[in-house]
């Protein structure tokens, strides 16, 4: 419809002519399904392999709190997907707790985890990092063991 017409009908002019669209039917062709050969088929496998030089370094961040204040701070570091080590040798106990209890937390919304590794210290880790063993165990056996000499 020209740009005329369109004026026209909108000034009632002329009356507004009705367009039907015919939907074309196509039919599908008849695809040849090729095997492929055993180069294609090695060049293909080839291309899964992935360069373990390609993938970006991981941070892990080292944090000493002096006070409760400092947690968020900590958890703003889980968000952004970085493992925390907390020392909290330098807070109070219940401040220390209260630092537990909030990364705690955070963690669970995280789906991470969070594990003691020594004496005031957690190792706090986001869900695509996987914590396995326990550093108190070890400890623990270390000391057996050097009571039997």
């Amino acid at each position: 419809m020209s740009v005329m017409n369109r004026f026209m009908n909108f000034l009632g002019l002329q009356e507004e002519e009705e367009v039907v669209e015919r939907e074309k039917v196509f039919e599908p062709e008849q695809q040849e399904i090729e095997t492929p050969s055993f180069e294609q088929r090695k060049n293909q496998r080839g291309s899964n392999v992935v360069s373990i030089h390609s993938q970006k370094n991981v941070k892990v961040i080292l944090n000493e709190p002096r006070s409760y204040d400092e947690a968020q701070e900590i958890a703003d570091h889980l968000r952004s997907h970085r493992t925390v080590v907390v020392n909290l040798q330098r807070v109070r106990k219940d401040q220390g707790m209260r630092i537990i209890d909030f990364l705690s937390g955070t963690v669970y919304a995280l789906n991470g985890g969070i594990s003691k590794i020594g004496e005031n210290i957690f190792l706090c880790t986001p869900d695509t990092v996987e914590i396995s063993g326990s550093i108190t165990e070890i400890l623990t056996e270390e000391q057996d063991y050097n009571r039997m000499r």
